[in-house]
């Protein structure tokens, strides 16, 4: 979700001279995004039917990674040239609700625990590897109501549901060789126009790669004055997570007083800790997540851990995923997923149907401009097909 870019991707301790990295044009390394996305696609799956009111968020929390750690451990059991294969949680699970926008993951210590209630508007964000190859999903739904035709979502969580959802199928269809970051951007806010919301800002959809889940080139869903990001274009067989976040409100999100739990080691960073319990945090992330972001609640002795990461933060040791906010009374949609560019198109291998068209209904539309865009896209795609022929 939001976070800077970064600016290390190559010094990842997983890759090497004799570990080069493949991309998707390698038969087994698409297997395995693939096998990631089903799995990510699980634990999406069940999170939405854990959803009801009264369910605790960490409860939910603890059930995503839960899916995710145990069906990874079905697959890949033997081991490859003598070695296990890598396989487990990319990204914590987080359960963000209302206008918590985002890195909401809480901790056992976190008590008596936030609980949803009916009508809320309810941010599921999960996340897989396998051997390193990642695969990302989010999904939004309303807490216990079940909108249906008759009863169908309005007003203006109808037009935020349905924004994020254009501006992915716009970024899917536009995630094209030869086609620029810059691009998605600009037509991603005419689609905040056309139903009167706001794309979020600091919100970057990012190439991934082997053990990277945020690699250099990105694209920025809003254009920001203090958040610059080099143009580039898309290229065959890069992977992508697609990142949508949109908002009823100014699209400016905040931190608050909610305590920040994921984190992210910094891979270019190091510093002679002074804390035991600072070492001994950063010993274990070294241990477990030299690469990838991780919660606290992970680790060994959570309270250790909270006391252990104030210090690791002050040196710039890891980097952290805070919980961001918009102002109350707020409506984000959010919705994420992760698309392979293949010589067939674009193909998306995680993410969960946004909603029944009638069953949310909004009284706003596309410009003519974005149905060109989209018209286009979807042009080239057939012409693509006819031609591979």
């Amino acid at each position: 979700m939001a976070g800077k870019v970064n600016e290390n991707e190559g010094e990842v301790e997983h890759t090497n001279e004799t570990d080069a990295e493949l991309d998707v044009s390698n038969s087994d390394v698409c297997t395995k995004y693939r096998e990631a996305g089903k799995i990510a696609n699980l634990a999406l799956q069940g999170l939405v039917l854990q959803v009801r009111p009264g369910a605790r968020v960490l409860d939910l929390c603890k059930f995503g990674d839960t899916v995710v750690t145990q069906k990874c451990s079905t697959i890949y059991q033997k081991k490859n040239n003598g070695k296990t294969i890598e396989k487990g949680v990319a990204f914590p699970t987080c359960i963000s609700v209302n206008e918590c926008v985002c890195h909401n993951s809480p901790l056992e210590s976190d008590t008596p625990g936030e609980q949803l209630s009916e009508g809320d508007m309810v941010k599921l964000d999960v996340g897989c590897y396998v051997d390193g190859y990642i695969a990302v999903a989010a999904h939004t739904m309303v807490c216990g109501k079940q909108p249906s035709v008759d009863q169908p979502i309005s007003g203006p969580q109808a037009d935020v549901l349905h924004a994020a959802h254009i501006a992915c199928e716009v970024a899917q269809k536009m995630l094209r060789p030869g086609n620029t970051n810059s691009q998605i951007t600009k037509v991603i806010e005419k689609v905040a126009d056309d139903f009167g919301v706001k794309a979020c800002t600091g919100v970057l959809s990012h190439r991934m790669k082997r053990f990277v889940i945020d690699g250099n080139k990105a694209v920025l869903l809003r254009e920001d004055t203090e958040q610059k990001i080099e143009d580039s274009p898309f290229e065959l067989h890069e992977v992508y997570s697609i990142d949508v976040v949109m908002s009823t409100g100014d699209g400016k999100p905040k931190e608050m007083q909610s305590r920040t739990t994921i984190f992210k080691r910094s891979v270019d960073k190091n510093y002679m800790l002074k804390m035991r319990s600072s070492r001994i945090l950063f010993n274990e992330v070294n241990t477990k997540f030299p690469a990838l972001p991780f919660t606290l609640r992970a680790l060994d002795d959570e309270r250790q851990a909270r006391m252990g990461v104030v210090e690791c933060l002050k040196h710039e040791l890891i980097h952290p995923y805070p919980v961001l906010f918009e102002k109350k009374g707020d409506y984000i949609a959010h919705f994420k997923f992760t698309v392979l560019i293949l010589p067939s198109g674009p193909t998306r291998i995680t993410g969960l149907k946004s909603f029944e068209p009638d069953t949310v209904k909004t009284e706003k539309a596309l410009s003519d401009d974005v149905n060109a865009i989209m018209s286009i896209a979807s042009k080239k795609k057939k012409k693509k097909k006819r031609t591979s022929t």
